[in-house]
């Protein structure tokens, strides 16, 4: 029997395919007068904050969502020394008209930055909202159709982590890549990050395999793709799908289809280990992936479940960070600590999952731990980078 995939009207809300991004294709990055936008501040005094959160919707994913942001946020503020911070909380109901509301109304009431929301379209209404008033938003969001101007991406994004696979890979003597991708506006952003990553890199890919979006689309499109992986100038299948999506058929039936996953390594674009079931599946056994730092990881999942009693969502450390950030800049003592050119200081910061920058053009790079599964397990084969100019960047 086929295992089946289903589709889910908020990716980011779905465990399985938790840091897939959440793609439309009406945003445009937020453009703003100037080369260094920006509040400057008063290091002396308090920097007032907005957090914009998915509460008030009354969906329960929602409220699980914007507590846990909220929480952890509220944990970063006591590991502060040296900044003082006034922390705002805004809920947005789960929608871009409301945030764009609350972005606005959080600027009439001081603040001098926005952290948040979540969703690509909320983050980008909220960027057009406060451009005028020269605010930067610091958004939970990992789609970077969406940065540039005053809106900034702080999710993992795709350009990041496969520059991160890309460059393993190669450097284990993977470099003939097979690029296999869904028929999505998701899959072919990951697979344009994927082209990129392997014009970076030592690695080439010798060729491109797609399919559609659904059950049946998958079935009908992995007899052609096994193939071609068993044509003898395949060294590994690069795969955009998610547990939520593709992943489980086809790490079930390209083995099956004479695919030997043991010489032509499969390589994930998304997190395997979320959630742990899918580290059981046959075609990933072997194959990589890349993960935060996971000793940081669970150091900030440890404190965060003795603090507040429950284990913080999977997105929840991009609150911490964007706190850690704002208050490593205010600490620092410069008036344009929350300018572009203070955002984007090239050591970058360290947050509850890693080493992270912010750039220029509103992505983000950070330090990756690349995993191999072995017995259903993950095991660090590469560790996370702990600065910039090292090896993992």
């Amino acid at each position: 029997m086929f295992a089946s995939f289903r589709s889910s009207r908020n990716p980011l809300l779905r465990i399985g395919a938790v840091f897939s991004a959440l793609w439309l294709a009406a945003c445009e990055p937020v453009g703003m007068a100037g080369g260094n936008s920006g509040q400057r501040i008063d290091p002396g005094a308090a920097v007032q904050v907005a957090l914009l959160v998915p509460g008030g919707s009354g969906a329960s994913g929602d409220e699980t969502l914007a507590r846990s942001l909220r929480q952890a946020a509220e944990l970063a503020i006591s590991d502060l020394q040296g900044a003082n911070i006034d922390l705002r909380v805004y809920n947005t109901n789960g929608n871009a008209s409301q945030a764009a509301n609350v972005a606005r109304q959080a600027v009439d009431e001081g603040a001098k930055i926005i952290l948040g929301p979540v969703f690509a379209e909320a983050a980008n209404a909220a960027g057009l909202a406060v451009a005028s008033s020269n605010v930067n938003v610091l958004s939970f969001s990992n789609n970077t159709d969406i940065a540039g101007g005053n809106v900034f991406v702080l999710g993992p994004t795709f350009p990041n982590t496969a520059n991160r696979l890309m460059s393993y890979a190669a450097s284990q003597g993977k470099r003939r890549i097979l690029l296999v991708h869904e028929q999505t506006p998701a899959g072919e952003t990951s697979a344009r990050a994927i082209e990129t990553a392997a014009r970076r890199s030592n690695a080439t890919l010798v060729g491109k395999a797609s399919f559609p979006f659904s059950q049946q689309g998958v079935i009908e499109a992995v007899p052609s793709i096994a193939a071609r992986a068993r044509s003898g100038d395949v060294d590994a299948l690069f795969l955009t799908a998610d547990t939520a999506g593709a992943l489980p058929l086809l790490a079930q039936m390209l083995p099956e289809q004479g695919v030997d996953t043991s010489a032509t390594k499969f390589i994930g674009l998304t997190r395997w280990d979320i959630p742990p079931a899918t580290l059981a599946l046959p075609g990933v056994q072997g194959g990589w992936f890349a993960l935060p730092d996971p000793a940081l990881s669970q150091q900030f999942r440890a404190r965060y479940q003795a603090a507040f009693g429950e284990p913080p969502h999977p997105i929840a450390g991009l609150a911490y960070d964007g706190i850690a950030a704002v208050g490593a800049l205010v600490r620092a003592g410069r008036p344009d600590a929350l300018t572009r050119s203070g955002l984007t200081q090239s050591s970058g910061f360290v947050g509850v999952n890693g080493v992270f920058r912010l750039r220029p053009d509103g992505t983000n790079e950070r330090g990756l731990a690349v995993a191999e599964v072995r017995n259903s397990q993950v095991v660090v084969v590469d560790a996370a980078p702990r600065g910039f100019g090292g090896a993992g960047f």
